[in-house]
């Protein structure tokens, strides 16, 4: 609605007609019905009153005749008549056999959790699908629309007055944005992947534009009676950090309730970093962390996390005793390849026996700590690439935060664009290949990413392990110039073997940049790189997060 209180008013579109969205079942009527589904009692398109008289719209499943529930909230402009069996891809992992039919893309399943004593509610935000007003893609609109929804939730007849959110991406990006409002009835949180930072980890990856997903994304939020925000419009409009982007900051230090966090290391160029900003900032005096290197739909539906899940909402929604108070603080998995792992404990997150070690570059390709590097490395800026390599003499494991320090210069361009990779290189020589971007099996071990004339640095919020861009200005080349740049890393975990190898990829362009066809995956195509790259490998390093290791040698 165009009268409500924006602190940005952000690029607006007409909505396109909900019944012809391609890919999703067919979209039922308009109007309120009751009926039985799945063994339970379905209410459907029940009108929830926001706070300026409009009204959006929730199916609700509960146990027939239960009462004093706990409501566990499913909150996505997806469509909640949107299933998983109907969305997910072979390649996800995801085992149609572990849900039933009603289950909400991303979202909890209301078959099993109404089997252990709670209702499920599914939403469609403001403005999307058949939900009355204009859809606003994050921000403090949506925030408080959900906080509104919260409390209309709670109050039901048959409620207990406790609810808790779970779910994955979007659905756990939106508990970022209500946990800090602190509506009374949210009693826990579990955000399962979510990125926290619009410009840094959603649009603008290093100041580069990311241009697969965020289209993409973009067009699935056009399903509206009436205006939607046209989210891949205001990315182009703002290339660099300004008030569009401050409307949709999160203050994650204002979050108290009890969280239980989980994070990938596979879901580099969306979700990693945002969800272990989150984890490290909110003031939650009861916060979990848990790191894992699969899949992340898979991961969410396994029937160990989801039973995670029911002790963690028992126990802060339901009262019951659980073994929830004893949990580690922290669980990682420290990957060896994709499919195997070993899993470390922690109290902490960064580990606090981390120690940063310098592995200087030098023009031989190789890397090592302890020497000075030398030389130049160049290559032509739009095909070639630079590749530096060590190799561990003992067992070493690698987890937390790396950052890459060059001093760089273009010939031929006034800019330059940086893509890093680390990989890992067995014993034999060959990759080897981590989960990544939901689907895949051959992924890095981290990413990373920087356009040049992003590189002044944020000197409030870097740290020595991990550098912050403000992004708020461009600094130019001009020719000849030699510039410091510092490139942060997103958080990784990996144990390697003596005789294995760390390598770091430098080039111009996506390191990754295949996908499978029809399914989302993260690109950069508009990019400024012209010339040559060259390396000075004088004043050049990868830091690297080493992690102690008991009992094990080369």
């Amino acid at each position: 609605m165009s009268d409500l209180p924006l602190e940005y008013r952000p690029i607006m579109r007409p909505g396109v007609d909900p019944a012809s969205a391609p890919h999703k079942p067919p979209l039922p009527p308009a109007g309120y019905r009751q009926e039985k589904r799945a063994g339970l009692l379905f209410e459907q398109n029940l009108p929830v009153p926001l706070r300026d008289g409009t009204e959006i719209y929730a199916d609700i499943y509960r146990p027939e005749g239960a009462t004093d529930l706990p409501v566990l909230l499913s909150w996505s402009p997806y469509g909640k008549h949107a299933k998983s069996n109907h969305v997910f891809w072979p390649a996800s992992g995801v085992n149609p056999e572990w849900l039933s039919p009603e289950t909400p893309f991303e979202g909890p399943d209301p078959v099993f959790w109404c089997a252990a004593g709670y209702a499920v509610a599914i939403v469609d935000p403001r403005g999307a699908w058949l939900s009355g007003g204009d859809f606003y893609h994050n921000g403090l609109i949506e925030a408080q629309d959900c906080c509104d929804t919260i409390e209309f939730l709670a109050r039901r007849e048959w409620a207990n007055g406790a609810l808790g959110m779970t779910g994955v991406s979007y659905l756990a990006c939106i508990q970022y944005l209500v946990a800090p409002l602190g509506p009374p009835a949210l009693k826990a949180i579990n955000p399962w992947e979510g990125f926290s930072d619009w410009y840094r980890e959603f649009a603008y990856h290093g100041g580069i534009p990311e241009t697969g997903f965020a289209p993409r994304a973009s067009d699935n939020i056009q399903y509206s009676l009436n205006r939607t925000e046209n989210t891949w419009a205001n990315f182009q409009a703002h290339p660099l950090y300004d008030p569009f982007w401050a409307s949709k900051e999160i203050a994650m230090e204002e979050i108290t309730q009890p969280a239980y966090v989980v994070a990938s290391w596979s879901d580099h160029g969306l979700h990693t970093r945002g969800t272990l900003e989150a984890y490290r900032r909110m003031r939650s005096e009861q916060k979990w962390l848990e790191v894992h290197g699969q899949k992340k739909w898979a991961h969410y539906y396994l029937a160990e996390s989801r039973k995670r899940r029911r002790d963690f909402f028992n126990h802060f929604l339901k009262e019951k005793g659980t073994i929830v108070p004893a949990w580690p603080k922290v669980r990682l998995e420290v990957r060896e390849h994709f499919g195997k792992a070993r899993e470390r404990i922690a109290s902490d997150w960064p580990l606090r026996e981390t120690e940063y070690v310098q592995l200087q570059l030098s023009a031989d390709g190789t890397m090592a700590p302890d020497r000075g590097g030398s030389g130049t490395v160049e290559y032509a800026a739009t095909e070639g690439r630079a590749v530096f390599e060590h190799t561990f003499t003992e067992a070493t494991e690698l987890t937390g935060y790396a950052r890459l320090v060059l001093e760089v210069e273009a010939r031929g361009s006034d800019d330059m664009d940086l893509f890093v990779a680390l990989e890992k290189i067995d014993r034999e020589g060959e990759k080897a290949g981590f989960g990544f971007y939901a689907f895949f099996e051959d992924g890095p071990v981290a990413l990373g990413w920087l356009r040049v004339s992003h590189r002044a640095l944020d000197s409030q919020r870097s740290t020595d392990f991990q550098p912050v861009h403000p992004h708020d200005r461009e600094e130019r080349l001009i020719s000849g110039q030699k510039v410091p740049v510092e490139i942060e890393i997103w958080p990784s975990s990996t144990y390697f073997a003596a005789g294995e190898t760390l390598r770091l990829i430098v080039q111009g362009r996506d390191i990754y940049d295949e996908g499978l066809p029809n399914l989302p995956f993260a690109r950069h195509e508009d990019l400024r790189n012209a010339g040559t790259h060259v390396i000075h490998c004088e004043r050049s390093f990868l830091q690297v997060p080493k992690i102690p290791l008991e009992g094990e040698g080369a």
